[in-house]
């Protein structure tokens, strides 16, 4: 059975390895953009870097499950479930914005507990697993004190879509300091380091999210769905740091949909 360190160890490793593969496409104008099922974009980089992952994963623990964004489940040791976005940003990539990571999470009997995020562009590793902290390029990474939406920088990864949902974004943020739109995992990582108070999302899938609850949790902070419930499979997300999450949770329960 291995541990959290080990597992932890593995998903840094596999997440360097993939996030570096998508750099071979970064600002390449010969790179092939398609369009999946779901009428969102993927390319020759998503695709090579989570077979990256998967090798390296395969590597050590050949007898896991692993779920990928882009190849799908592989069934295996049901206690141990290695969940993959090899490029959670595709459109950021795309226009040659450095603000995409690579994420891995790791469900330990069906709690997430290991969570990393490389930002390769910028050469940024977040990092987190259950009772070990989180930690940003190897320094301890802690969310912010801020206690007041009325100080706080938020953040949402389309304002257009929480505007089109409720009212709930519209009143969580008339009175805030700044609003801005740092999109995808990048926003996550603001408010695990401090840098910003709270991000949501008002749709997400589990392969975006997968490694932010532990890494939100081992940083002082909270990711939940809008419910407030801690979950990575959740419709919906946001992250806060501790001293913002219950004003920010009663707002988005009191949305009301348009």
């Amino acid at each position: 059975m291995p541990t959290l360190r080990e597992l932890l160890d593995v998903a840094i490793d596999a997440a360097y390895l993939g996030g570096k593969r998508t750099l071979a496409y970064f600002n390449n104008a010969d790179t092939l953009v398609e369009t999946k099922s779901d009428q969102t974009p993927v390319t020759q980089a998503d695709r090579e870097a989570e077979q990256v992952i998967r090798d390296r994963i395969a590597r050590s623990f050949p007898t896991h499950s692993v779920l990928g964004e882009e190849t799908g489940s592989t069934d295996g040791d049901p206690d141990y479930t290695w969940i993959i976005d090899p490029l959670d940003g595709t459109k950021s990539f795309i226009h040659g914005v450095p603000l995409y990571g690579t994420l891995i999470g790791v469900e330990v009997k069906g709690q997430p507990s290991v969570g990393v995020v490389y930002l390769p562009a910028l050469d940024e590793m977040l990092y987190a697993a259950t009772g070990l902290g989180c930690r940003w390029n190897g320094r301890v990474a802690r969310v912010s004190n801020v206690d007041r939406i009325e100080d706080a920088t938020i953040s949402c990864t389309s304002i257009s879509r929480a505007i089109a949902r409720s009212d709930a974004f519209e009143r969580l943020t008339r009175n805030a300091k700044l609003v801005r739109g740092w999109s995808d995992c990048y926003g996550y990582v603001l408010v695990a380091t401090g840098r910003i108070d709270v991000m949501l999302d008002p749709a997400m899938n589990v392969w975006d999210c997968a490694p932010l609850l532990p890494i939100l949790e081992e940083a002082g902070g909270h990711f939940t769905d809008w419910t407030g419930a801690a979950m990575i499979r959740g419709a919906d997300a946001v992250a806060t740091n501790a001293a913002l999450h219950q004003q920010v949770i009663a707002t988005l329960k009191a949305e009301k949909r348009k």
